[in-house]
């Protein structure tokens, strides 16, 4: 008598489907309550809006110089670098590290929840007051009598990549962060790393190529392109402003692999020993 052999368990699509909806959900709950806890602590909520939000007073400096555009990049592209900078990397990298410390990770990784759902879900208020500031920045510039964006997709798939990058970025700085306190130290290189983009003009030239290759370069030159128009050449149009950019986000594009590739080799769940 032979011995009947059953077929080997195949995943079905429906169950594939439905854990994929359960690990949004859980990700979407997860950020909720991170989110309420970032509303609730006042200094936070202070470098989440103020400080991005702060730059765009520029914009009305623009208007007194007949909508100059290069004061226009310069406003927008501060703030959006500085919601990049202060919610988007500086709140992520305090939060992980205080709950690291705290073991809350450790504890919440014993459940359902994947690794890849918790860091998304802390990420998730701080790419929403980035993206918050971008939305607000196109009142503010049509009120300051600066021109509506051309490309506004263009400017989304940069910021997006910028989200991306300095979420990775703090997760791989809170790798070598004992406590919440020393993060103001070594946040330092990072945040230097996105301002000084913007000193590339008054560089020599030189040394601007190489400028043009940090980050906050990168955005800047995405609002110039994206936003006005505007390049080396002169005015652009709509498929113009594509090819014009696709510098800045080749440049955005290797820091996102780059901080990734760091976050996923330095990523730690519990404080050192």
């Amino acid at each position: 008598m032979t011995a009947s052999t059953s077929p080997a368990p195949s995943t079905a699509p429906g169950a594939t489907t439905g854990r994929r909806w359960r690990g949004l959900r859980r990700t979407l709950l997860l950020g909720r309550a991170n989110w309420t806890l970032m509303v609730r602590n006042r200094t936070t909520m202070l470098y989440a809006f103020a400080l991005p939000l702060f730059p765009l007073v520029l914009l009305f400096t623009a208007e007194r110089t007949g909508g100059d555009t290069n004061a226009g990049v310069a406003s927008i592209g501060t703030a959006l670098v500085m919601a990049l900078v202060f919610p988007g990397y500086y709140n992520l990298l305090s939060m992980f590290v205080t709950r690291r410390d705290e073991l809350v990770l450790k504890r919440l990784r014993t459940g359902e929840v994947r690794d890849v759902e918790l860091v998304v879900s802390m990420a998730l208020p701080g790419a929403l007051v980035t993206a918050a500031v971008f939305v607000l920045t196109v009142p503010v510039a049509a009120a300051a009598g600066l021109d509506l964006p051309l490309n506004p997709l263009l400017l989304l798939v940069g910021l997006l990549l910028s989200i991306v990058t300095f979420a990775a970025f703090a997760v791989w700085t809170a790798a070598w962060t004992r406590t919440a306190e020393s993060a103001q130290l070594t946040s330092g290189p990072v945040i230097l790393l996105a301002l000084a983009g913007f000193a590339a003009p008054a560089l020599p030239q030189a040394a601007q190529r190489w400028a043009e290759l940090l980050p906050g370069a990168a955005v800047n030159e995405l609002v110039r392109v994206g936003w006005f128009a505007q390049d080396d050449s002169g005015a652009l149009s709509f498929l113009g402003t594509w090819a014009a950019s696709l510098q800045p986000l080749a440049v955005l594009l290797a820091w996102t692999a780059l901080a990734l590739v760091l976050a996923r080799r330095s990523l730690r769940w519990e404080p050192r020993a």
